[in-house]
């Protein structure tokens, strides 16, 4: 039997070196496989995470031979369950994660044991079933408590109520308008404004909530909004949808615009700002009009989402705090295949893609000229350079791109890269620069 479970602990450290790949593997067969949990990029860091402490905690469960009695589940798998449980994604595709996470687990498992001898090979894979088979048991009990709890505690909440109402709205089927809007006080006739709200510095649940409130207040005030609508997506972030003033059938423009009661932004001219201290990202959609500008408000706020939650989580500098849909459209509509992006963006701009720092600042000063309809002064102004630096940094960029300043007689593809970098970031730079 010591022989047994020294050979089990000899296997624990086999995969604990080959865990990276083995998480790897789990995220991208998981999110294939389920559709549920391929959302977007926190959901997706917080799927991640859950992977991957539950891997080490299965690796120190054979290593170490801890008593199944205390055994615990880990704290970012109980977080990721009360996530789920907040957004309404059946409990069912979790279990089923752990089950997938079982089976490549054992496959990662005996793929590592070619080299034992064929007489301790079947002991050893029986004693690892039975291991992992209890460890899975135990950890998915404990996830699927918590699930319950947490659902329960959402649906009987005042948040939870709105979350369902909203969950059915932006579904696209049927629903009661009437009763929608009396349950969420919220006028659905009216021209709407959507924004999704999450930290951009580490805080707690209660302070989001504070946060949100302000962010709300400060909205209403300068969109001089007839009514707001906060709705929690879950611990970590919430949506916020504005009624606009003027009737429904009004023409819609965005908050700051010279057609709007607000005023604009200094960083982003047209646009509302985020106030001097804020600690959120926010996302907003274009203004629509009734149940339809409501839920696509919504889904382009969400887009944007997407977008800052790549450019974060690639490691390149950090991104505005408040963007409008309008900002960065092209992006949105081009950033559900990101493989397809990076590859667009290093054919048209070769080794103007390079990830280096002088790359960048060569991106950014191209980008902003071609975007002041290639004014040298009027880039000098807007970058606060001399327009011989301006002169200087257009002509090193021009000359990386693949043509040279051929590319640039119809920019329109060039434009499109440098967009895309510039709200993607590294995400989809030239890969091995």
């Amino acid at each position: 039997m010591e022989a047994q479970r020294a050979l089990v602990r000899q296997v624990g450290d086999r995969v604990r070196e080959s865990q990276e790949a083995l998480v790897e593997g789990l995220v991208q067969d998981i999110r294939a496989q389920i559709g549920a949990l391929d959302q977007e990029a926190a959901a997706r860091s917080l799927l991640e995470a859950s992977i991957t402490e539950n891997v080490v905690a299965a690796i120190n469960f054979l290593r170490q031979g801890i008593d199944p009695g205390q055994l615990e589940a880990p704290t970012a798998a109980l977080a990721y369950a009360r996530v789920l449980a907040q957004r309404d994604v059946p409990q069912s595709a979790l279990i089923r994660a752990y089950r997938i996470g079982h089976q490549r687990f054992l496959d990662h498992t005996f793929a590592l044991l070619d080299d034992l001898p064929a007489a301790d090979r079947v002991p050893v894979c029986v004693e690892l079933v039975r291991l992992s088979g209890q460890f899975i048991d135990l950890i998915c009990e404990q996830v699927g408590r918590t699930y319950e709890r947490e659902r329960d505690r959402w649906v009987a909440s005042r948040s939870g109520v709105r979350q369902r109402w909203v969950t059915d709205l932006l579904g696209g089927g049927p629903v009661d308008r009437a009763a929608a809007a009396r349950a969420l006080r919220y006028p659905l006739d009216a021209v709407h404004l959507a924004c999704m709200l999450w930290p951009a510095t580490r805080m707690t649940s209660f302070d989001l909530v504070a946060a949100v409130d302000d962010v709300r207040a400060h909205t209403v005030s300068a969109l001089r909004a007839r009514a707001a609508l906060v709705v929690p997506t879950d611990e970590y972030e919430a949506r916020l949808w504005l009624a606009l003033p003027g009737p429904p059938n009004a023409p819609a423009s965005p908050p700051g615009s010279a057609s709007s009661s607000a005023p604009a932004s200094a960083s982003a001219p047209g646009y509302l700002g985020a106030p001097e201290g804020s600690p959120l990202h926010a996302a907003f959609g274009r203004p629509g009009a009734g149940l339809g500008g409501f839920r696509t408000s919504a889904r382009q706020a969400a887009r944007i989402r997407e977008i800052l939650g790549t450019r974060l989580g690639s490691g390149t500098a950090a991104a505005p705090l408040w963007v409008h849909y309008d900002q960065a459209a092209p992006v949105a509509l081009m950033a559900g295949d990101l493989p397809a992006v990076r590859d667009f963006v290093t054919s048209t701009l070769g080794a103007l893609a390079a990830a280096g720092a002088r790359e960048a600042v060569l991106r950014d000063t191209l980008r902003i000229f071609l975007d002041r309809h290639r004014g040298h002064a009027a880039t000098a102004r807007a970058m606060s350079l001399h327009r011989n630096s301006v002169q200087y940094r257009v002509h090193r960029a021009t000359a990386l791109l693949p043509r040279g300043e051929r590319d640039l007689a119809d920019d329109f593809n060039v434009r499109a890269a440098l967009l895309a970098v510039h709200w993607l970031g590294d995400a989809v730079l030239a890969t091995g620069s």
